[in-house]
């Protein structure tokens, strides 16, 4: 029976990497299967991992419908087996339901990635409608760390290395970034709820203010 799975977890946690894996896995069995994917770092229809691996992938829209898609694809004598969609976050709630709809009338299996919260710690749409609707959600395995060791559970965004807590809901990043760029980094719910990234804390270390008294001037 057909399912649809919601593969879920912090940045850098390995989604894409999985993503790209699942569809090679059910590939090499014969299945036919489209990539989807929303805002990848890499540019649009794009569906790329942090560990280099890359491949084309259909870009989803405001407007994009996936099971009018479908059933395109399938009236004019294709065959899909399964759909893979990162980034899912950034789906609409009403997108999500389109996929529900893609399992349930069309028997395909659908496997979703994404984050669940974003840089204010408030589930995305997206997220929020996948929890609701998918028949399991399955938390990846591979964690991702703060940079104080700890296992990381909440996504910052940040400007200059500084953690902000305003701004759009989505607007696309990397953890990989300049201290001048808006970028984002994994935190324990510790860190993120003292606003306390990797370059803050650095900054806390080197100042003189924290030094014993012993070696200050």
């Amino acid at each position: 029976m057909a399912e649809l799975v919601f593969f879920s977890g912090t940045m850098d946690c390995g989604k894409s990497t999985l993503a790209l894996q699942l569809d090679h896995n059910h590939a090499a069995r014969g299945r036919q299967g489209i990539i989807f994917s929303r805002h990848d770092r890499a540019g649009a229809s794009t569906i790329s991992s942090r560990l280099g691996l890359r491949a084309d992938a259909v870009e989803v829209t405001d407007a994009f419908d996936f099971h009018a898609h479908v059933v395109q694809l399938l009236s004019a004598g294709g065959r899909v087996d399964y759909l893979i969609c990162d980034e899912a976050n950034f789906y609409a709630a009403g997108q999500v339901d389109q996929l529900a709809r893609v399992v349930d009338e069309l028997g395909i299996d659908v496997f979703t990635f994404g984050i669940t919260t974003d840089f204010r710690t408030r589930l995305f749409p997206g997220s929020q409608r996948l929890i609701e609707l998918a028949d399991r959600v399955e938390v990846l395995q591979v964690e991702a760390l703060c940079w104080c060791g700890a296992r990381a559970t909440h996504n910052a965004r940040t400007v200059g290395g500084v953690m902000v807590v305003e701004g759009a809901q989505v607007v696309v990043g990397d953890i990989s970034v300049s201290e001048d760029e808006i970028g984002y980094e994994v935190l324990c719910r510790r860190h993120h709820r003292r606003r306390l990234t990797a370059a803050t804390a650095r900054a806390s270390v080197l100042s003189p203010d924290v030094l014993p008294f012993e070696q200050q001037a």
